[in-house]
């Protein structure tokens, strides 16, 4: 584990008798750990690709009265969340971590996606809306651990995620009411 700050750079002379406990109770603050992100950042990678997956097969599967501005907008949908999970596994790779090694371990790191049970098109579309609703959520919380691990990269990016999943969600709320 390496320190940031000043204390690396701090000579061994200048250092005074408080601050071991200084350093020792700002770890015991620290809950979130490099490793600790990196397990969430592979659980998102996950629920990402599976989103891909399900507003894909959304894409081709709509039917009725607004399926050409709903396919339009799913087309973009899930060319979006497949660059959003390449986006993921980058940070993932960046930090010198390797990815599962295929699907079935992909899909492992993340168990709570909630998939599709129906053709009815608002039924797919409400059960999409959960998924990005709860990625949003997801998000929130990793940009947080980013944070707190102070990693601006990947704090930022969750940013423009969250407003990615919510914009998207807000479209779809707007035609589910209509």
């Amino acid at each position: 584990m390496t320190f940031s700050g000043s204390f690396e750079s701090t000579p061994a002379s200048e250092l005074v008798a408080s601050e071991p406990t200084v350093i020792i109770q700002e770890l015991e603050e620290k809950r979130v750990t490099l490793q600790d992100l990196l397990l969430q950042l592979v659980a998102l990678s996950s629920h990402l690709h599976q989103i891909y997956t399900q507003s894909h097969l959304i894409h081709l599967n709509i039917e009725g009265p607004l399926f050409l501005p709903l396919h339009k907008f799913l087309k973009k949908q899930y060319f979006a969340h497949i660059d959003q999970f390449d986006q993921v596994t980058e940070f993932v790779r960046t930090m010198d971590t390797l990815m599962p090694m295929c699907e079935k371990g992909l899909l492992n790191a993340y168990k709570g996606f909630k998939h599709v049970k129906s053709y009815d098109t608002r039924e797919m579309l409400i059960t999409y809306l959960g998924n990005l609703e709860k990625i949003g959520m997801q998000v929130k919380e990793i940009g947080e651990m980013a944070r707190e691990v102070q990693a601006p990269d990947v704090e930022n990016y969750m940013a423009e995620l969250v407003g990615a999943m919510f914009k998207a969600s807000w479209f779809l709320k707007a035609t589910l009411r209509g």
